[in-house]
């Protein structure tokens, strides 16, 4: 008895361990400035697996999840009806804490490589990007509505779901890109990055890009909010004077 431990004690000692595997991340940019011209980006996001013993033989092939979430805000999603021929918003559904932008990009398709309780214990796919709803006392299948909101999202390119687009070369650098579009809202945007054998996630990381009006935009937002009265009368001076040098264009038109 003595014997048979002392050879199982020595195989777990002489055992290859594995490979413990963390994730070291990066962005193109920290900051996006949004002003009159901007018409969207695209955003490069990369990374590097670090790994302090070689990975096993028999190990599967690393998946990455790459994950941008915007500034949450609460919405209230309306249905429409037709009714004596005209389209009017019958009910609605609050739902809170809705990113004002989400995109998810990965290595193979998100079902294959997540399993659905990984999903759910990080909040990643599109279904558990909206889904804390707002109580109702006449709807009861609330999918719809959630599910017409993300539609809505994907149609303006504020959500985004790319399976495939993240490259890993050598199991050890990976990279891929998102465009960010125009509609972006002001704050702070959570990158996060999964690294994933055996569809359950074993590292992530996470990076931080800001996005802030610039020049004149925010000089104009920080009037309105820090010296209202000031900015209600640039304003109106402001349509006053368009107002004149477009009677004035007009006049001189005529002549």
């Amino acid at each position: 008895m003595i014997r048979l431990a002392a050879v199982l004690l020595a195989l777990v000692l002489t055992a290859p361990l594995p490979a413990q595997e963390s994730v070291v991340t990066g962005v193109s940019t920290e900051n996006i400035g949004l002003n009159a011209t901007f018409d969207g980006s695209d955003l490069f996001v990369f990374g590097a697996i670090r790994r302090d013993a070689p990975i096993p033989p028999e190990a599967d092939p690393i998946d990455v999840v790459i994950t941008i979430k915007g500034p949450p805000r609460n919405v209230r999603v309306r249905h429409k009806e037709r009714r004596l021929g005209i389209w009017m918003n019958t009910e609605s559904l609050p739902v809170r804490q809705v990113p004002s932008f989400y995109a998810i990009a990965t290595t193979r398709p998100l079902e294959e490589t997540l399993s659905e309780t990984e999903r759910l214990r990080y909040q990643i796919g599109m279904d558990e990007a909206v889904r804390r709803v707002g109580g109702h006392d006449t709807i009861e299948d609330t999918t719809v509505y959630t599910d017409a909101l993300v539609r809505l999202k994907e149609r303006s390119g504020s959500y985004q779901q790319r399976d495939g687009a993240v490259l890993v070369a050598e199991e050890t650098l990976f990279q891929t890109s998102f465009h960010m579009p125009a509609n972006l809202t002001e704050g702070n945007y959570i990158a996060q990055f999964f690294l994933v054998r055996d569809r359950e996630v074993i590292s992530s990381g996470t990076s931080v890009i800001r996005v802030a009006k610039t020049g004149i935009e925010r000089w104009l937002y920080n009037l309105s909010r820090n010296r209202p009265l000031l900015y209600g009368l640039a304003s109106v001076a402001a349509a006053l004077a368009a107002g004149w040098l477009a009677a004035e264009a007009f006049r001189l038109a005529r002549r």
